[in-house]
């Protein structure tokens, strides 16, 4: 019986990503018997600054119904009062947390599963036997000094004690493994749902849409661009950006999004998703340009493809050197042309998809590999 305690830069919601898939359908075969989610940690601090009510409540254990599923999940959120500078030994007492509740559910050694490299601590505090999933490099994006300076600190941990180190893109592959043996494991897409017609989302403007599924972030989206290209579709058209995900950029990105015409509905639950890309005109990728998102294998690459509608993308991975006639990639400078141009297109739906998108079945199977090489404590 293999238990399994993750630490996740993501919360376990209705929105799901790559730790949820993986995780779902570790719990789904039987490759895992017991789960233990840890969630990124309610941060009071930040949450004051912001100007948003702390929300307390949001901390704690509960457990969560996973259908089509025998085993068991529950997902933890840690609370986190003060800032590292001001409370060094912060991180220290989280992890000896994370290892409290787990000792309560009766998981003895679990494999460890670090995807937040905070998740080093818990390591350091248990011992457990590890991997680490690198989904994103932190190191190669715009964050202050110290940060950066931590978060070396934490990888090089990582990278000497997990037995294990997966990545999930070709980029990753190529930098990670100048330090040690990594093993690739991309992203990828349920495809069922993407196989008949959704029903139409009562909330998409009933003029053209051109869509964005994702977290808009300045990490990987330019706004300047999307408003642009919203811009541009007005003038032509009359046609709608949509942004379909979480939007955490300051108040002043949010407001000149709404004054260019952009409608943000926010975050879907992912059962949701093919609906609102199956019924977009075109599909945007309006994604920056820059070392950190090189590195990435966006999950929109395999839902766009499955979607079966034109896309336009800037040239990132997943999209750049994509040999699908629906997907374009152009600069940015052209983007807001193509994309006008798209939508005037007529590109009916389809339900035939290419044998070549891979399925989260095929990522699952490799992953519990992994999962069983790191519980017997072979590498």
């Amino acid at each position: 019986m293999t238990d399994l305690v993750v630490i996740s830069l993501e919360a376990w919601d209705e929105v799901w990503r790559r730790n949820q898939h993986l995780v779902a359908g570790l719990l789904r075969t039987g490759a895992v018997s017991r789960v233990l989610f840890v969630e990124p940690p309610v941060d009071t601090l930040h949450e004051l600054r912001s100007g948003r009510r702390p929300q307390l409540g949001r901390s704690g254990l509960r457990q969560v119904h996973l259908e089509g599923s025998s085993g068991q999940l529950w997902a933890l959120r840690p609370h986190k009062l003060l800032p590292r500078r001001l409370d060094p030994r912060g991180d220290h007492r989280r992890a000896q947390h994370v290892a409290a509740v787990a000792g309560r559910l009766g998981m003895s050694e679990p494999v460890l599963w670090v995807n937040d490299p905070g998740g080093a601590a818990v390591l350091d505090v248990t011992g457990w036997p590890a991997l680490y999933d690198i989904t994103d490099d932190w190191l190669l994006a715009d964050r202050p000094q110290t940060e950066l300076d931590r978060l070396r600190r934490q990888e090089a941990e990582l990278f000497a004690r997990c037995g294990e180190v997966v990545v999930c893109s070709p980029a990753l592959q190529r930098t990670k493994s100048e330090q040690r043996d990594v093993v690739l494991i991309p992203n990828a897409v349920d495809l069922e749902p993407y196989r008949s017609l959704q029903p139409r989302p009562l909330d998409l403007p009933d003029s053209p849409v051109a869509l964005y599924l994702g977290t808009a972030h300045r990490d990987r989206v330019d706004v300047d661009l999307v408003v642009r290209t919203s811009r541009a579709l007005a003038e032509r058209d009359g046609g709608k950006v949509v942004l379909v995900g979480p939007a955490p950029l300051p108040r002043n990105d949010i407001e000149a999004l709404e004054e260019a015409g952009v409608v943000l509905l926010g975050p879907r639950p992912s059962g949701a998703v093919p609906a609102y890309l199956q019924h977009a005109d075109v599909l945007l990728v309006p994604h920056v340009l820059t070392d950190f998102t090189a590195s990435l294998d966006p999950i929109k690459a395999y839902e766009y493809r499955a979607a079966r509608r034109p896309v336009v993308s800037t040239p990132v991975p997943g999209f750049g050197d994509s040999v699908d006639p629906l997907v374009r990639a152009v600069n940015a400078e052209d983007f807001p042309t193509m994309v006008a141009e798209a939508m005037g297109e007529v590109a009916p739906w389809s339900g035939d998809l290419p044998d070549d998108i891979p399925s989260w079945k095929q990522r699952v199977d490799e992953m519990a590999q992994v999962v069983a090489r790191v519980a017997g404590g072979l590498r």
